[in-house]
């Protein structure tokens, strides 16, 4: 399981990451300590440092962007439409990964496949943080059937995803004491955004009939968001996009849909629509036309620029598309009225 990485010194550890990396062709020197950290001007016209800052996801980039401020540079290994389940780094992946002063991660094995990676750059000397350490693992929700390994998507429950800032800002005033008070600082005043988006996204899903209050998606990545907000949840895989879907799955997702007269189902951005495509075509074929509600941004967030390319904006976005599709009452432009058409 992911979690914080303590800076580690050990020598022998660190050699055999550099020898590794030369073996397969990247470069063998590592970069971007503390120590190496560019000058930047602050607000003030001073110099300050701006600490070059690499993050897994785009969820991650938001959060930490938010809470460093002007003293870090944040960029996302996982562009849109990243599956984070599946990523593997490539070789200039790693680089980034050599070149940042700081590594955050989300954590709770959401970023499987680079595990080995993040443990490498750990030993390196990087220090690397997972931001959803900082909850208590007695509120983490756990697969049926899965003890000890828990649903990574957190940032589904916007109240918890907000947690998460007081843990990025701890994380960033060990190693950046100076800048400790603006940390604090610029982490509550993030959770205040987070409080109204939060209240935004409880009124318009319980204003969905409670008979339609079913959110069907691709995969099993909002449990959260369904403990939150008080709407069930139904996926065709798992909680991991890894695991496959059988016909026996579809079959019983069909028969839900149609006994229940559910009127829409959700694809994802990050998620190969084909099953929800056979379930839409099994419950036509047995009378029942469930729509596409909409894409869902599940792990992965919109197109850098964009409203819904931030987190405050996917979370919207999901929110108002659940609803209106569901038959709820949410504006047809959403929380700050910056949906996209």
């Amino acid at each position: 399981m992911l979690r914080m990485w303590a800076r580690c010194q050990t020598v022998a550890a660190g050699i055999f990451f550099i020898a590794s990396l030369s073996i397969c062709g990247c470069q063998p020197t590592v970069t971007g300590s503390l120590s190496g950290s560019t000058t930047a001007r602050n607000a003030d016209g001073s110099e300050g440092t701006s600490r070059k800052i690499v993050a897994t996801t785009g969820m991650v980039a938001d959060l930490v962007s938010h809470v460093v401020g002007e003293h870090g540079q944040v960029i996302s290994l996982m562009g849109t439409g990243a599956d984070p389940h599946l990523f593997k780094p490539t070789r200039n992946d790693v680089r980034k990964l050599l070149d940042a002063d700081v590594i955050f991660a989300s954590g709770l094995t959401l970023e499987h496949r680079m595990e080995e990676t993040l443990e490498q750059m750990h030993h390196a000397g990087k220090p690397v943080f997972a931001v959803t350490d900082g909850l208590d693992r007695e509120r983490l929700l756990q697969p049926e059937g899965s003890a000890g390994i828990y649903d990574p998507h957190v940032w589904m429950d916007v109240s918890m995803w907000s947690e998460c800032a007081d843990y990025v800002a701890k994380s960033l005033s060990d190693i950046d004491p100076d800048h400790a008070a603006e940390y604090q600082a610029n982490a509550v005043a993030y959770q205040s955004e987070l409080k109204s988006l939060d209240e935004y996204v409880t009124r318009v899903i319980a204003s969905v009939p409670a008979d339609r209050r079913v959110l069907v998606t691709a995969h099993d990545a909002f449990s959260y968001f369904s403990r939150r907000y008080d709407i069930a949840v139904r996926s065709v895989q798992g909680v991991s996009t890894e695991s496959e879907a059988g016909i026996q799955d579809v079959n019983l997702l069909v028969d839900f849909l149609v006994e229940r007269k559910i009127p829409a189902v959700f694809v994802e951005s990050s998620v190969n629509p084909k099953h929800l495509t056979a379930v839409q075509e099994g419950c036509r074929s047995r009378g029942f036309d469930v729509q596409i509600g909409g894409e869902l941004f599940s792990d992965a967030m919109g197109a850098a620029g964009t409203y819904e390319g931030t987190y405050f904006g996917m979370i919207d976005a999901n929110a108002t598309r659940i609803s209106r599709a569901l038959g709820g009452n949410a504006p047809e432009k959403g929380c700050l009225d910056k949906l996209s058409p």
